[in-house]
């Protein structure tokens, strides 16, 4: 039963117990912010990613900001979290730089926070969130999306929001529901489509908008850098297509909001989802 106990808490991320201040060795301050990003073999993501997160230091420059990656780029989550332990940072709080729950999210990360020897906890991804819709909408106006101003315009209208796709349903949950909340910014309908595992596709989204009349789509890159499946959904686009979301204003004030609210929170056996 022990071990049993042992195995659960480490794959769910709990949070160390923290010692007095002073009494481990380690230097008072806020928790230093780990970003967690995916990785990916486009050069531009890894630009996109440093980018996004100079921002981040630009609105809180007393904040300690760092990088981890799951896989596919330097450095890696382990790697950083090892870096922090050496340099005595007592605690850091990892902020998954994804859009929806999901495998990596739910396993990959608390697993590798709770083998750290720096305590952290672990706060929720990104989306779904009002500010992901602020970042989307200012996308698609870049890409040459126009608001529909009559009628005829809005029953020709439609979005389709490009996402990675995953196997965990709840990442598909998370995903409808930033389509839900950008269909209400824009007053035309916002179709969920996937680049991998869940469907529809983007091709597939985009026929069954045309054969109800919806003619005039554009697609929205849920993405957070650019990659292979940012590129496949944007050439799959009828009509204007937006870039990945990067390192817009929104999405640094995101990440704060997601650091300020694992900070603030009691420990947690889980990342948890906050929309507000």
């Amino acid at each position: 039963m022990n071990r049993i106990s042992s195995q659960s808490a480490a794959r769910i991320g709990l949070v160390r117990p923290a010692p007095r201040p002073g009494t481990d060795g380690r230097r008072p301050g806020p928790p230093a912010l780990v970003a967690v990003a995916h990785g990916s073999r486009d050069p531009r993501a890894l630009s996109t990613v440093h980018a996004l997160l100079d921002r981040v230091r630009a609105l809180r420059p007393e904040l300690p900001v760092h990088l981890g990656h799951i896989e596919l780029n330097e450095p890696l989550l382990t790697d950083t979290l090892a870096r922090l332990d050496a340099t005595d940072t007592a605690d850091a709080v990892l902020v998954p730089l994804l859009l929806s729950r999901g495998y990596h999210v739910k396993r990959d990360i608390p697993d590798t926070a709770a083998a750290a020897r720096v305590r952290t906890r672990v706060a929720a991804p990104l989306g779904p969130h009002p500010l992901l819709v602020d970042a989307l909408h200012a996308r698609l106006t870049e890409a040459g999306w126009r608001a529909p101003t009559t009628d005829a315009e809005r029953r020709t209208s439609a979005v389709v929001l490009a996402a990675a796709g995953s196997r965990d349903p709840d990442a598909a949950v998370d995903t409808g529901r930033t389509a839900r909340l950008l269909s209400a910014r824009l007053g035309v309908p916002v179709v969920p489509a996937y680049a991998t595992t869940s469907a529809p596709t983007v091709s597939l989204a985009t026929e069954a908008l045309t054969a109800r009349g919806r003619h005039r789509v554009a697609v929205a890159s849920y993405f957070t850098a650019p990659g292979r499946f940012a590129t496949e959904s944007a050439a799959a686009a009828p009509g204007p297509a937006a870039a990945p979301l990067g390192p817009h204003e929104a999405m640094a004030r995101l990440v704060l909001h997601r650091y300020d609210q694992a900070t603030a929170a009691p420990a947690r056996t889980t990342p948890h989802l906050a929309s507000a």
